[in-house]
């Protein structure tokens, strides 16, 4: 008891609200993994509540804390249903280990009530909005007890971590039904919130929106999942942004918003999201924790990279069954296009620049690249041969999918590419923000479309690198490059 309690006073008292979270999870911490059953045996039910309202509201003998009576009170019922909760989960555990038949059921009723009494905390007792975490822990495996009470009612059958979200025997999920409506509490008394953006616990909103998403699609119930889209849209205005939110949060929401637009057969819209999902998935680390998942994904995310088609389709192929049965096959494989504007892109690179009317003139790349280089460079790429006429069918696809700019003149076997932001694409956001504040003192009323800076940048493609000086004395910095977009703004601001 004393590691939990202390615990939540260190990461109550620092403002860590994740860290926080962690002091209600079902899971032993890897440092320490004898907590559950050590804080479970050390009270029993005639004491637990008196014990847990001991140690939160007077006990001040390891960390000096106070908080106000009723948020006290308030945390005290949390951590007494988590108690009780622990105190489930580790018989159902004993029950397996023993090859009993464990009872999911009466974990996810303890642990229902230890949600229901976090909503009362912050619906009555003035939970502090930095505390939300907690409800990401309490949703998430609230929705994952309910699937495994609903399995062990036989009413499921098998459940596997990555199964088909989509469910058709979804009206007999009781206890996952019951969960969605409890998460959509969740959902209304974040959305509701009043309270100025910086203490709001709108900041949630996606991370539960996420978690229905999920609930929905299992039950199939997805056309409640765009009443949430509505309720989002009607309350845009005092909403921060989605880029303002969580890294995980935006591509999981844009993933499944992709895939309702899909269903729905606005593949416009889906693929406006497609794209924003690939360019948002942009670092190993987001799918370090989860090996499965990077077994699946990461072949795909570095053959996008680096333009490798042949590697693309390998690992397309490889991952088929699953992509199919979590009907993304079709979304990923919209990865290619991009794939082949990354490879037409070293091509046009690699054709270096006009030659210089004068010393004084500023280099200019060159625009017109002749048909077979690009097919020369498809066909290494995909290792097959090519003809002409295909190469010219593919890059006319991607001139109509707005991937690059440009027309082909057949008359002559060339691609006459845009002088501007022709296949080159790069975003940099920090850069942008600080040039932005860098020249905010320049005279608002002298209007121009490029800035000559005098700030140099040079982008290393190989170490996925952008160097940027600034000036001939300014500083000098280095920075991972964001995603393959938007060059342009950036080449206007670097113009020199």
């Amino acid at each position: 008891m004393d590691t939990v309690f202390e615990d939540f006073k260190a990461t109550y008292n620092g403002g860590r609200g994740y860290d926080l979270s962690m002091t209600i999870s079902p899971l032993d911490p890897p440092s320490n993994p004898n907590r559950l059953h050590s804080f479970f045996t050390s009270t029993n039910f005639q004491n637990a509540r008196k014990d847990f309202q001991y140690r939160i509201l007077y006990d001040n003998s390891y960390i000096p804390f106070g908080m106000s009576t009723d948020e006290g009170e308030g945390w005290v019922d949390v951590y007494y249903a988590y108690w009780k909760a622990v105190g489930e989960i580790l018989k159902t555990e004993a029950a397996e280990k023993n090859n009993a038949k464990p009872s999911w059921s009466k974990v996810y009723e303890a642990w229902k009530e230890m949600t229901t009494a976090l909503i009362r905390g912050y619906t009555n007792c003035g939970f502090p909005a930095w505390t939300v975490p907690c409800l990401y822990v309490a949703g998430k495996y609230m929705r994952i007890f309910a699937i495994k009470a609903d399995d062990s009612a036989g009413t499921n059958g098998s459940v596997n971590a990555l199964q088909d979200d989509l469910n058709p025997e979804g009206e007999k999920n009781e206890k996952l039904e019951d969960a969605a409506r409890h998460l959509n509490r969740i959902f209304n008394i974040c959305l509701s919130d009043r309270a100025p953006l910086e203490e709001s616990r709108k900041w949630a909103i996606y991370n539960i929106i996420n978690l229905l998403f999920k609930t929905y699609f299992k039950l199939n119930s997805i056309s409640l999942s765009k009443n949430i889209l509505k309720a989002i849209q009607a309350y845009r205005g005092d909403m921060p942004s989605l880029e303002a939110f969580p890294l995980s949060h935006q591509v999981t929401f844009k993933y499944y918003v992709g895939v309702i637009y899909f269903l729905e057969e606005d593949y416009t819209q889906h693929g406006d999201y497609v794209t924003r999902t690939q360019h948002a998935i942009k670092t190993v680390s987001l799918l370090s924790p989860y090996p499965r998942l990077q077994s699946l994904f990461l072949p795909l995310s570095r053959c996008i990279k680096k333009g490798d088609l042949s590697g693309f389709d390998a690992a397309l192929l490889a991952g088929e069954d699953e992509f199919v049965k979590r009907r993304i096959y079709l979304t990923l494989e919209r990865g290619r296009d991009i794939a082949l504007r990354n490879l037409l892109r070293k091509v046009f690179i690699a054709g270096g620049f006009e030659e210089a009317k004068d010393a004084k003139s500023a280099l200019v790349r060159k625009t017109r690249v002749p048909v077979t280089e690009f097919g020369a460079a498809i066909s290494l790429g995909s290792r097959e041969r090519m003809e002409n006429d295909e190469v010219e069918c593919l890059i006319a696809n991607m001139i109509y999918k707005n991937l690059m700019k440009g027309y082909i003149a057949r008359d002559r076997g060339i691609v006459v590419l845009s002088i501007n932001n022709a296949l080159v694409a790069l975003e940099v956001p920090c850069l942008v923000e600080r040039l932005r504040a860098y020249f905010s003192s320049v005279d608002p009323t002298e209007h121009c479309l490029t800035r000559r800076t005098g700030w140099t940048l040079t982008w290393d493609m190989k170490r996925s690198l952008v160097e940027v000086q600034e000036g001939e004395r300014g500083g000098h910095e280095q920075s991972k490059w964001a995603s393959c977009r938007q060059i342009c703004k950036l080449l206007l601001l670097l113009k020199a």
